[in-house]
């Protein structure tokens, strides 16, 4: 906020203290002599409307108040006149409530006042609901005035009242009609601020939240609607913004209060009200911020929505009230009262009812003082519970005194685990740190088998590696005195052992056909290493004899933490093998096309110019074709692009067929593919290219038991050194002679050259 905007702040408030007995300013109401007329004026040549030149009498009709005239049919043009009373006036201006929407004065040909542009079709965009304080010129007295008026909401012309008063009362009549409204806002967001600290401090309780939101979002409509906030700072638009996203935001906080006390209900139509209403808020103010529709006009449909939603509420509340906690009744008292008479300005707003300025603020106040009369009773009751808490306290501190001793020896035995875990840890840093560095699976399991019995010590076990069919080879042991205790290798056929479940040890003999059973308490540990094509496979397993070590642990907890260590330690060394055979695939998959299997062009392009480079250097032929499908588009949007695809799958079948296993074939891109032949002349390209073609004339396309016909092809063939180029340029030269066969009329072999 600006400093010249916190002046004005500070000086309305200081206004607004020091005024508690304001008296009215003296002012006249401008009731009487006024007309109509429909449509809008044409202009002079010197831009002055042609209607406040001439009487005219019979073009206008006698109105009681300036608003809303009969016999409108669509109409969004009207002008107003009136000729206003003499008075003793200083300063003298013309105070008007509102007007739907813009507005220009004119008297004696000239304009006095304008609120608004007009275009040339004499509309405009709404640009805010101020009040108006029209300058009056010299000599007004028993001169007409005139009012030209646009509007395409539902109301049309002056609202609320139209007087006549000197300057500074209309200041001082401002702050007077505003004084209440500013008060009540300022409590209600004590209120709410109380309530957002009540709901920090108890989280479990969103009540405090909803109340908060509620008294928040009704302190911010007061003030936005209160005739004292242009005097703040004179933006319309942006205080009727504010007041439109604070009135659409009432129903959506009521609606949450009310969902968060009828929880166990269910109360799925409550849920659904403030969901509604919540997209409203947000579809309103963007679509007017945008410029899709002008703020008046949401504010019609926003009415019909909230008196629906205030029936359903009503229907839904009254079934359970019985129900409902003594406070949450007199809030939801309260809430009636504020409803009722936000539907009575409501009317007023829409001409059901004469204009007259409704009290909401009062309702505001009630709930408010409701809010703090419950607050002060279940504080009353808060300092009851805790003296009976204080004595229930003292009860409790001999009993855990008790405790904090036993927990003192636990804690000792405690520091020495974790002293041993501490050591534990750093190994198995180690070994991450080593495995992070391996470039595949092989050597990552070979760093592992290696450093296993440093991350087990104390503890004797053995390491078994998933092999072929099905079989776990054990690759290491440590610990053991001969002969060792456990297999030799293990059958997942026959069945493995269950990971040890922690921290209970359990007894696992092997399954028939093992060379030994295990004799001891065994923990097994499974070493899973998930991939994006294998999916999760168990890689390892680990046993370890578990018989006399967990009895110097000194406890159970003792026991238990070492056994958690061991099975995070699994665990972490399991997402590092992951991430390396993760790597691995990403590597592979970076050079294959995922659709054809075929490498792709990233891989060409490296291997072309190795392979180019190793030509040059010993001499020896090289030749390059592309390979393009002959009017794949129109395949494509006849078959569709599943039979596409099936098409490229088959054409690269072929491909793989034809060319020989020193021959690189590439999926180059969409439809071209491209064939590398190291050693290959031109004449030998040439016959590939040509039995290339052949074979992909006599393949049908089958897709879903469905002949779609045969495909044919175009290919360019270029060669070094026949070409007499360099090597690599023979990637171009090729290009070149796939373009002539597609301009001879594609399905045949071009050679450059």
């Amino acid at each position: 906020m600006s400093l010249i905007s916190l002046l004005r702040l500070s000086s309305v408030l200081l206004l607004v203290f020091l005024m508690p007995a304001l008296a009215n300013g003296a002012s006249q109401p401008v009731t009487q002599g006024w007309e109509y007329r429909w449509g809008d004026s044409p202009f002079t040549s010197e831009g002055v409307p042609q209607w406040v030149l001439q009487d005219a009498p019979e073009k206008w009709t006698s109105i009681g108040f300036p608003s809303n005239p009969p016999g409108r049919e669509g109409r969004e043009n009207v002008w107003f006149r009136v000729t206003l009373p003499a008075g003793e006036w200083q300063e003298p201006v013309l105070y008007i409530f509102s007007v739907d929407l813009i507005v220009q004065v004119w008297v004696d040909g000239e304009k006095i006042y304008q609120y608004g542009e007009f275009d040339a079709e004499g509309r405009g965009r709404f640009e805010g609901w101020p009040w108006h304080e029209i300058f009056l010129p010299e000599g007004y007295e028993g001169k007409p005035v005139y009012f030209r008026v646009f509007s395409n909401y539902t109301d049309i012309g002056l609202w609320g009242e139209v007087s006549i008063m000197d300057h500074p009362d209309l200041v001082l009549y401002i702050l007077k009609n505003s004084l209440e409204a500013l008060a009540i806002a300022g409590f209600a967001t004590l209120i709410a601020l109380l309530a957002i600290i009540f709901a920090l401090l108890q989280t479990e309780k969103k009540t405090f939240a909803s109340i908060s939101l509620f008294t928040l979002a009704s302190a911010l409509m007061l003030v936005s609607e209160s005739q004292a906030s242009l005097l703040i700072a004179y933006q319309p638009l942006m205080w009727d913004y504010l007041a439109a996203g604070s009135y659409y935001m009432l129903p959506v906080a009521l609606a949450l209060l009310l969902e968060q006390w009828l929880t166990n209900h269910r109360p799925w139509l409550i849920n659904l009200i403030w969901k509604v209403h919540l997209v409203y808020l947000v579809g309103a103010l963007l679509g007017a911020l945008a410029g899709v529709f002008d703020l008046s006009s949401t504010f019609p449909p926003f009415d019909a929505l909230f008196l629906v939603s205030l029936v359903i509420i009503f229907a839904v509340v009254l079934r359970r009230i019985r129900r409902m906690l003594r406070e949450q009744q007199i809030l939801l008292l309260a809430f009636g009262i504020f409803c009722g008479l936000l539907i009575v300005d409501m009317a007023v707003a829409h001409g059901v009812l004469p204009w007259g300025r409704v009290p909401v603020s009062w309702g505001m106040l009630l709930f408010s003082l409701a809010v703090v009369v419950i607050s002060l009773w279940h504080y009353a009751g808060t300092q009851e519970a805790l003296k009976r808490l204080n004595v229930s306290l003292e009860e409790k501190v001999a009993e855990r005194t008790a405790k904090a001793e036993a927990l003192a020896r636990r804690e000792q035995a405690r520091v020495r685990m974790l002293t041993f875990e501490n050591e534990k840890n750093r190994i198995l840093g180690d070994v991450l740190t080593e495995l992070q560095d391996c470039l595949g699976l092989k050597q990552a399991f070979g760093l592992l088998v290696r450093a296993l019995p440093d991350i087990c010590s104390p503890l004797k076990g053995a390491f078994y590696q998933r092999g072929s069919s099905d079989r776990y080879d054990r690759v290491a042991v440590w610990g053991f005195s001969r002969p060792v205790p456990l297999p030799v290798l293990l059958d997942a056929r026959k069945g493995l052992p269950e990971p040890s479940r922690l921290p209970q040890l359990r007894q696992w003999h092997g399954a028939e056909g093992v060379d030994r059973e295990v004799e001891s308490a065994t923990l097994c540990f499974w070493v899973n290493v998930e991939s994006a094509s294998a999916g999760n496979v168990t890689e390892g397993i680990l046993l370890l004899e578990g018989d006399g070590v967990f009895d110097n642990a000194e406890s159970e907890y003792g026991s238990a933490r070492l056994l958690a260590a061991l099975d995070q330690a699994i665990q972490r060394i399991s997402i590092t093998l992951s991430s390396i055979a993760l790597r691995e695939e990403l590597q592979k998959f970076s050079y294959e096309d995922g659709l054809t299997g075929l490498k792709n062009r990233r891989y060409f392009d490296q291997l072309f110019e190795h392979e180019s480079a190793v030509a040059q250097r010993n001499d020896l032929p090289l030749s390059l074709l592309i390979i393009d499908i002959d009017h794949f588009k129109k395949f494509n949007d006849t078959h569709g692009h599943e039979a596409g695809d099936n098409a490229l799958k088959i054409v690269a079948g072929i491909l793989q067929k034809q060319f020989r296993e020193s021959d690189l074939v590439c999926r180059y891109g969409g439809e071209e593919f491209v064939v590398v032949m190291p050693g290959a002349t031109s004449e030998a390209a040439m016959d590939k290219a040509s039995q290339l073609s052949s074979a992909v004339r006599d393949v049908a396309i089958i897709h879903r038991e469905e002949d779609l016909g045969a495909l044919t092809v175009s290919v360019g063939v270029a060669s070094w050194p026949e070409s007499g180029e360099k090597p690599l340029q023979i990637l171009t030269l090729a290009d070149r002679a796939l373009y002539r066969a597609k301009e001879a009329g594609r399905n045949r072999v071009e050679v450059f050259g």
